[in-house]
């Protein structure tokens, strides 16, 4: 873990030094704390705790309170780790006056170090306007889950020559507007290399080649915790889903058969 608290320069350091950057997706204080003593550098409290941990089937019921609540939790286990909130549907959207607002609210209440939102060109003056304000902003492309109703499900970006040619432009637009870092979501490898090589900032990818300056995982995907689905972009490191039920069925038999607690776990 670094000695001091990460910055958006430490960042854009690491792009020109050529060192990777890691991050995760992650929602709580605990995990957090494990994910920080590992040298994760970048946690990102993602609007996919919808999800992995709140029981939906997407991310767009997912609202700002909510958010919050997993933001402050996750900054208070992330010690020198950097912190991003990832603005829910409709926060953002509709104006930059109301996206100013509730960015504020993520570096004001849940004290995180950035936000993050999802789009392009058609977002970068809201970009811009935030980041005149002094916020920090993560920019997100390709694969865009609060669109997933528009776009008919979740859907890879960047197939044809036409969609890659427009990446690159939203790429660019956000960097023009200020962006510290920018996700790439779901494209063709080359793609993503094309804008790694192309804009100043770091990319961190997910499901978008190795060639990004970094990459980032759901924390539920890279520890089993839902072993039941496993996104084409993901690589199990452990089995914790198999290991929690079979400890929760032991738990269950041994109340059942009085077996717990026994003399030692009570005064």
């Amino acid at each position: 873990m670094p000695d001091k608290k990460l910055t958006v320069r430490d960042f854009r350091h690491r792009k020109e030094r050529g060192e990777k950057i890691v991050a995760l997706s992650l929602y709580d204080a605990p995990t957090a704390r494990l994910a920080a003593a590992c040298g994760v550098e970048l946690l990102l409290v993602g609007d996919s705790l919808g999800m992995t941990v709140l029981g939906y089937e997407n991310t767009i019921p997912v609202t700002i309170e909510q958010s919050l609540h997993h933001c402050a939790a996750v900054v208070r286990g992330a010690g020198t780790s950097f912190v991003v909130g990832d603005m829910p549907f409709m926060t953002y959207q509709p104006s930059p006056e109301l996206a100013m607002r509730n960015a504020a609210r993520y570096l004001q209440e849940a004290r995180t170090d950035a936000v993050k939102l999802e789009g392009g060109v058609e977002m970068a003056p809201t970009v811009a306007r935030l980041v005149q304000a002094g916020v920090p902003v993560m920019g997100h492309i390709g694969l865009l889950p609060q669109q997933v109703l528009t776009a008919g499900g979740y859907r890879a970006a960047g197939k044809t020559e036409a969609e890659a040619t427009r990446l690159v432009a939203d790429a660019r637009a956000l960097v023009d507007a200020g962006i510290f870092c920018l996700v790439l979501e779901c494209m063709p490898a080359a793609v993503a290399r094309a804008i790694t090589t192309a804009i100043p900032v770091p990319t961190i990818g997910i499901g978008a080649g190795p060639d990004c300056d970094g990459q980032i995982q759901v924390i539920s995907d890279l520890l089993g915790l839902c072993p039941e689905f496993l996104p084409q972009h993901a690589k199990r490191y452990a089995e914790l889903g198999q290991a929690m039920r079979q400890a929760i069925a032991t738990y269950a038999t041994e109340v059942r058969q009085i077996a717990f607690p026994g003399p030692e776990h009570h005064s």
